[in-house]
């Protein structure tokens, strides 16, 4: 009985112990919880102020020479060498010779068909003398200024009908008129520059035989050239002829001013957008360089240019109120490829002028000194 009370007493002993020492071990194996620092990032702002922004449409393409023409033979020879080599490059004034083609064989032709004219009207002089001497003078005037090398001069008026019947049963007019049409062919044997222009492609060396018909090269005018771009049809009655569009190469180091020449009358339905042909001169100007045009459109009041980036789901910008973000709702009005222009902000507001990676309604921020300026 004594053993059973003292194995009792053990027991409760032992528990009571184990019971004390696992408490302790528990109390020690507490942690101290330490205070996280609230961290506060530091942005840069921009007070808003409102003004009348211009809106400015930006359309580009490529320029085309305002004046280019294809080269095409319409007779047959032998190329000859010019003063001015044909080749692509080679530059030439008005009136030049581009290129001319043999025309001996032709020209003798046309020598051989004058004479022919000439012998005729000097065959029907003596019976002109004396059936209509009223009409002579006029046709011995003629031959005495008759020149073979010449090109032929206009024909007698006949005084009556009765000459005009006499004259065309002669076959004079028929003669005079296959001549005239022998000394138009003749010139096409050598091709001038229509206008001060560039060579830009030739395809025949001299040497070479010309047939009718074939490709010679082409011309393009100097320093007078269009760009063609698209522009939306809400623009277009912005757009007028004479209008002023300053123009660009695609690192912005070089400007232009170009003119508004035509506005296509058809909206191109795929895309709603109008083709604007825009002409432009100016040193630094070659067919094929890529231009951007920067089209003044319209102002839009009380507005704010930023940077695109700034906008979230474009509708929504940061803002900094007492020492945290705030979402402000703003209405996008125009959108260029890296700005955009936004209404809906009151002056003064303080806006965050460069992304902030994280930010979130409510998070506490601190704004950077002496920073204000919008990063586009």
């Amino acid at each position: 009985m004594v053993r059973k009370i003292i194995g009792v007493v053990l027991g409760l002993i032992f528990l009571v112990g184990a019971g004390y020492v696992a408490k302790t071990l528990i109390d020690n194996n507490k942690r101290v919880v330490r205070e996280v620092p609230k961290t506060v990032k530091t942005v840069f702002t921009q007070s808003v102020l409102n003004t009348e922004v211009p809106i400015v449409v930006k359309a580009s393409g490529n320029l085309v020479a305002s004046r280019k023409i294809e080269l095409f033979s319409e007779v047959q020879g032998i190329f000859k060498e010019a003063e001015l080599p044909f080749k692509a490059g080679q530059t030439y004034q008005k009136d030049q010779v581009l290129l001319d083609i043999d025309s001996r064989e032709f020209y003798t032709s046309l020598l051989a068909q004058r004479s022919t004219l000439y012998d005729i009207i000097t065959g029907m002089m003596p019976d002109l003398k004396f059936d209509y001497p009223e009409s002579f003078q006029n046709w011995e005037t003629y031959l005495q200024n008759f020149d073979l090398n010449e090109d032929l001069e206009e024909l007698p008026e006949p005084v009556n009908d009765k000459e005009k019947y006499f004259v065309n049963g002669r076959q004079i007019v028929t003669t005079y008129y296959n001549i005239k049409n022998l000394e138009e062919r003749y010139r096409k044997y050598q091709i001038s520059a229509p206008f001060s222009g560039i060579l830009t492609e030739s395809l025949v060396n001299p040497g070479t035989l010309i047939r009718s018909g074939q490709k010679l090269g082409e011309f393009v005018s100097l320093n007078d050239f269009e760009l063609e771009v698209d522009v939306n049809q809400e623009y277009i009655d912005i757009l007028r002829v004479g209008k002023r569009v300053a123009l660009s190469d695609l690192s912005g180091t070089n400007e232009w001013q170009g003119v508004v020449r035509r506005v296509n009358g058809r909206l191109d339905q795929s895309t709603q957008t109008v083709k604007v042909f825009i002409g432009v001169q100016g040193n630094g100007l070659i067919e094929g360089m890529y231009l951007e045009a920067n089209i003044a459109a319209r102002s839009e009041k009380d507005a704010l240019e930023i940077p695109r980036n700034l906008l979230n789901n474009e509708t929504e910008i940061f803002a900094v109120e007492d020492g945290k973000i705030t979402t402000k709702a703003v209405n996008a009005v125009y959108f260029t490829d890296k700005t955009a222009i936004v209404k809906g902000l009151e002056d003064g507001t303080q806006i965050i002028s460069r992304p902030l990676p994280g930010a979130y309604d409510g998070m506490l921020v601190k704004i950077a000194p002496g920073a204000s300026s919008v990063e586009k």
